[in-house]
């Protein structure tokens, strides 16, 4: 090639090399592009750009040095140096050589070059917007310190315009600032306290790296405030207690809570009721628990949950009759997106979903509508579900542990209840004993629920006398246990702190189905008077939550009168 190119008279082969060779370079967009022979002499003009530039074949540049085309000066580039020498240079024409130092290329004011510029431009102004917009004050230097970038919220915090700032020194714009020594050092510093301007502020400074090396450091304004810190963790620690207790929430409302030792009583009744519940538990049988309302069938349908072999997954509760009927088959299947207005985007699982692989309690199964009970009764016998407006079954593994106080017999015989459903839920049957079936367990159910409930309230009591107790002892309980344990938690509250229950802490209605019992012979009209009038106190007293100045307003009575009278009949 070098031998080509000193050459004045060229050959049709070597016009046809420089013609490649111009074809080459011209897909560069250089402007102007030459050959130089070992004598620094253009021997050809190759570019079409060139040619249009100087108006002249190519033959017109010929025996002229490089100096002779222009007065301008040329910077040196060869094509493997990078872009950056060439931008760094854009003011002056350029040339291009090969390595042999045999094609140079006059690179003058590139339209690849302006291209390159104009879209730095771009970036650049893109970014400032960026950063402008942002909160937190951000600042930039170069390796020596030199700011080359600030932010306005940064230069608002300063008190400067950022304009003014590029160029000068970190140092002499912002207080005790090492930005200038991370980017010396190349190591960043994080959370670091940095006092401007009178004020701790909490800030992070990074090094700038490029092609593994520290081309400047960035600076940012984390808390103008420390104080904001704690502020933050705070608040990160309550979204995580909070997150924490909806997590135990979930996990309680879907986990039995209950135990066979949280079943309280020696009753022979009590006892055949829970060693029947503890047989039921080892099986997978469907079981039915049956007792008037507030004897523990909910607790018993934990306690089986709780020792049977299902109990590492969910137990599920739902009442029956607390939930309107054209609702109650969305609850228990879940439904599909779409299949009602007002259906939740994405669908709903039901309650046999959740329970999968558990239990699930199905309370007051009495008061279940026939439509459903035929639902529920293919659900035991297919183990699938299938969702409201949904076209596929699912597959389901649940034990169904249902309750009622109804009597299920008297329904099936007057056709309330499917038959079919009645024997599938009637595999093990568990009665549970009312309260008055055993008054012999009504003292440790009391102290169960004495030292249950005060905890509850907050208010201490040393014990019960054992009038009290008797009185107790002596009434029926319809409610049963649930109303046991609402009448202690109203007397609880009216003892005073660490004090006795007495048998005048107890409501009117307690002790007059006691006095029904016993004959009022034997007593005067003073005396018949006397227990009417502390009767009444009592109970207005039950009535205003203890509030004697209230008691002694609805009597129309004297506080005074109320005190003498509550003093006569021993009423604390």
């Amino acid at each position: 090639m070098k031998d080509y190119l000193g050459k004045k008279s060229q050959t049709v082969q070597e016009k046809e090399k420089i013609d490649d060779i111009f074809d080459l370079l011209s897909q560069d967009n250089l402007d102007f592009i030459t050959v130089l022979d070992e004598t620094n002499k253009p021997v050809g003009i190759i570019s079409a750009q060139m040619m249009a530039a100087f108006q002249k074949a190519r033959g017109y540049c010929i025996d002229k040095k490089v100096g002779e085309f222009s007065s301008k000066d040329y910077v040196v580039l060869s094509k493997e140096d990078t872009i950056d020498k060439a931008i760094e240079h854009y003011e002056k024409p350029i040339l291009i050589i090969d390595r042999n130092n045999q094609f140079i290329g006059i690179l003058d004011k590139s339209k690849m070059l302006k291209d390159y510029f104009e879209k730095q431009q771009l970036l650049a102004n893109e970014l400032a917007a960026i950063l402008d917009f942002a909160h937190e004050g951000i600042v930039v230097t170069d390796k020596k310190g030199y700011i080359t970038m600030m932010n306005e919220p940064y230069a608002e915090f300063l008190g400067v315009k950022k304009e003014e700032v590029i160029g000068k020194h970190v140092t002499e714009i912002i207080d005790g600032t090492r930005l200038h020594i991370v980017a010396a050092t190349g190591k960043q510093e994080i959370g670091d306290i940095q006092r401007i301007r009178g004020k701790n502020i909490v800030v992070m400074r990074m090094p700038i790296l490029k092609n593994g090396q520290v081309s400047g450091a960035i600076g940012k304004i984390m808390f103008k405030d420390p104080k904001e810190v704690s502020v933050l963790a705070s608040k990160i620690t309550k979204i995580e207690k909070e997150l924490n207790y909806y997590k135990d929430a979930l996990g309680q409302a879907s986990s039995a809570r209950y135990s066979f030792s949280n079943i309280i009583g020696i009753s022979e009744k009590l006892q055949e009721s829970k060693y029947l519940a503890e047989k039921a538990a080892h099986t997978n049988s469907n079981v039915l628990i049956r007792g008037e309302s507030g004897t523990g069938k909910e607790l018993f349908a934990h306690a089986i949950h709780s020792c049977s072999y299902r109990s590492p997954k969910p137990f599920v509760k739902i009442n029956c009759a607390a939930i309107p009927a054209e609702l109650l088959e969305s609850e228990l299947f879940g439904y599909e997106e779409g299949a009602f207005t007002g259906a939740r985007r994405g669908g709903k699982i039901g309650k046999f979903e959740s329970a999968n692989g558990g239990s699930i309690f199905l309370d007051e199964i009495g008061d279940m509508p026939l439509a459903m009970q035929a639902k529920l009764l293919r659900v035991l016998q297919e183990k699938e579900i299938e969702r409201v407006g949904g076209v596929k079954n699912i597959e389901v593994d649940v034990r169904i542990i249902a309750a009622t106080h109804r009597n299920l017999e008297e329904m099936v015989e007057k056709g309330e209840f499917r038959e079919d459903l009645y024997y599938r839920l009637n595999v093990m049957n568990i009665q549970i004993p009312s309260l008055r079936e055993r008054p012999e367990d009504i003292p440790m159910i009391v102290r169960h629920l004495l030292e249950k409930i005060s905890e509850q309230v907050g208010n201490y009591v040393s014990g019960i006398s054992q009038d009290a107790m008797n009185r107790l002892g002596q009434y029926n309980w319809p409610g049963n246990v649930r109303e046991l344990e609402n009448v202690l938690e109203r007397t609880i509250i009216l003892v005073d702190y660490a004090g006795e229950i007495k048998e005048t802490h107890l409501p009117m209605y307690l002790r007059k189905a006691e006095k029904s019992r016993f004959s009022q012979q034997g007593k005067d009209l003073k005396e018949i008077l006397a227990d009417a009038e502390r009767d009444a106190i009592l109970d207005c007293l039950h009535q205003t939550g203890g509030n004697r100045s209230e008691t002694a307003k609805i009597l129309k009575i004297s506080r005074s009168s109320l005190y003498e009278r509550l003093w006569k009949y021993g009423i604390e």
